[in-house]
């Protein structure tokens, strides 16, 4: 299907009745760390009280975490790549015509930003990273091993739960491309959130070639689109 058709996500990748946007290969195990199960309620991280706590950032948090920290420091995270792969309807796309927004899936790697949450902080933290991220439950919230350049941290990352309605992984370069062009919501173009993003990336001197590539494609599709 060309980039500059409509297209619509197949029924079992489209949230009905969601808000979305919940904001938002490696060698290590992708099972390690401790996975938790979204009821609908609020943040239940195995963490112990008075200890502070790590948070992985690989999107918008990288640039605009939106609480306090001690602390901030490069990082990776084995097992999961950043990726185009959560639908949105609200703030990048419409029902009808959705656009894609970040999500953490499985396999590969990413470079992000780790921060240091003070243990007094953490409790408020956690409620405000739940509500900024768990509006749909999309995510798996959970401690896993992060390397920091001097040592491996267990931090709090939000990767995709793949059997919720919201994930649409698995798309090729060009339909992701073809979603993003036509992606229109709330907060504007979804085509300018992925070209912001690469842009913090590059301020970041986070290398990611998967997205400077679709960026380009995305470029020419509109470029070609409407004639420039």
């Amino acid at each position: 299907m060309a980039t500059g058709q409509s297209r619509r996500l197949p029924l079992h990748h489209r949230a009905m009745g969601f808000d979305d946007d919940i904001a938002a290969t490696g060698t290590l195990d992708q099972t390690s760390g401790t996975d938790l199960a979204w009821s609908g309620q609020g943040p239940d991280l195995p963490i112990e009280a008075g200890e502070d706590l790590w948070v992985f950032g690989y999107g918008s948090l990288m640039w605009n975490p939106g609480f306090p920290y001690l602390e901030r420091s490069d990082a990776v995270l084995y097992g999961y790549h950043r990726s185009f792969c959560v639908d949105s309807h609200r703030y990048r796309g419409t029902p009808e015509v959705p656009g894609l927004v970040l999500g953490l899936d499985r396999g590969g790697s990413c470079r992000g930003v780790a921060f240091r949450i003070a243990a007094a902080d953490v409790p408020e933290t956690l409620v405000y990273l739940w509500d900024r991220e768990m509006v749909t439950g999309i995510y798996k919230p959970g401690l896993r091993p992060l390397r920091l350049p001097d040592r491996t941290v267990q931090a709090c990352c939000f990767v995709i739960d793949r059997d919720h309605r919201q994930y649409c992984g698995k798309l090729s370069l060009e339909e992701t491309a073809g979603y993003i062009c036509q992606g229109h919501g709330q907060k504007g173009p979804n085509s300018e959130y992925l070209f912001n993003t690469v842009e913090h990336l590059d301020e970041l001197g986070i290398a990611d070639s998967a997205l400077h590539r679709l960026a380009d494609v995305v470029r020419g599709a509109k470029e070609r689109n409407t004639g420039g």
